[in-house]
């Protein structure tokens, strides 16, 4: 239970980082990052498995690099329906999953 919650927080903190230096990516408020970081893992575990069995030929021909593009594709998506998350494109998407994501892997690596 408490590596879940330092997972979330974790989350959190990167989210409100890379909304505080990513230009395109915005974030209102502590209560919102939390939200999104809640949504975010649940896609991850639902919706994310599924597009990577379904992008397995591409996914495999560039060798495993089409998951970033899954990963920024499913931070944009999040942004359409939470109000005070936004994000302004792929490119800020690209770059906001990415270190949430490092961010994330490092902090497990860690505990």
């Amino acid at each position: 239970m408490i590596n879940l919650i330092l997972k979330l927080l974790t989350t959190v903190l990167a989210l409100l980082l890379v909304a505080n230096y990513v230009p395109g990516i915005e974030v209102s408020s502590f209560y919102i990052a939390l939200i999104v970081s809640i949504i975010l893992g649940v896609i991850n575990l639902t919706v994310k498995p599924i597009l990577v069995i379904l992008t397995l030929p591409i996914n495999l021909l560039t060798l495993g690099l089409f998951a970033f593009v899954i990963n920024a594709l499913l931070f944009w998506f999040v942004a359409t329906f939470i109000d005070g998350f936004s994000v302004e494109g792929f490119v800020p998407a690209f770059i906001g999953a990415f270190v949430v994501a490092t961010f994330g892997w490092f902090v497990n690596r860690i505990l």
